[in-house]
């Protein structure tokens, strides 16, 4: 699990693309507090640590991370963020991550404000459903709070210190971006739905004892 709250970025040194892609990545910080096995968000997408030389970090990517995700547009020299996995007893500086990213948004407009920035991003409605206005998001890995949202995509707005310390600040229209929602809206969906199905056989053998 992660908060959201990235701690590093991290350069792409090395993407070798195959049934199973291996991405290496240079790190100062995030290097030096992981072991072997470790998980770390990268770009929001939770990898565990397959090896660790100096300040080199190397994941394996299986096809579904890299279809799902944004992961497989990346090159050498791009930069991403990073963040280790949450420990019990630490501040909840974000909110609930998971690093199980559910679909990619593609920026649709920056607009500049001062230091800070609001961003749109276009998404498709399976990710929509579960967006809402002052909600948390992950977008690559970043808790961001939901400015606004309708029927084609959202917005949020991005202060000045987040912008220096993550790729939000290099980002152009255009650019796809990872997306999590916030766990907490899946589940209380699963559990109304389960509660109207329950209702509706209930419904069903009352009738048909004759009761309804």
């Amino acid at each position: 699990m992660f908060t959201g709250l990235i701690q590093e970025k991290g350069i792409v040194k090395r993407f070798v693309r195959g049934e199973v892609s291996t991405l290496t990545v240079s790190s100062t910080r995030v290097a030096s507090e992981i072991a072997q096995g470790d998980s770390v968000a990268v770009n929001g997408v939770c990898l565990t640590a397959k090896t660790i030389a100096g300040q080199e970090l190397t994941f394996d990517a299986v096809r579904e991370t890299i279809e799902r995700s944004a992961l497989g547009g990346l090159k050498p020299g791009d930069a991403v963020n990073l963040e280790v996995a949450a420990r019990l007893g630490q501040m909840m500086g974000g909110h609930i991550v998971q690093g199980h990213v559910d679909g990619i948004a593609t920026i649709a407009r920056i607009t500049a404000l001062a230091d800070s920035r609001v961003f749109r991003f276009a998404c498709e409605a399976g990710i929509l459903r579960y967006i809402v206005e002052k909600g948390s998001v992950a977008v690559d890995g970043i808790s961001l709070t939901v400015a606004s949202c309708d029927s084609t995509g959202f917005e949020v707005a991005v202060i000045p210190h987040t912008l220096d310390h993550t790729t939000l600040v290099d980002k152009r229209v255009g650019d796809k971006v990872n997306i999590e929602t916030d766990i907490l809206g899946k589940y209380v969906e699963k559990l109304l739905g389960a509660r109207a199905g329950a209702s509706s056989l209930t419904e069903e053998k009352l009738r048909g004892a004759g009761f309804m």
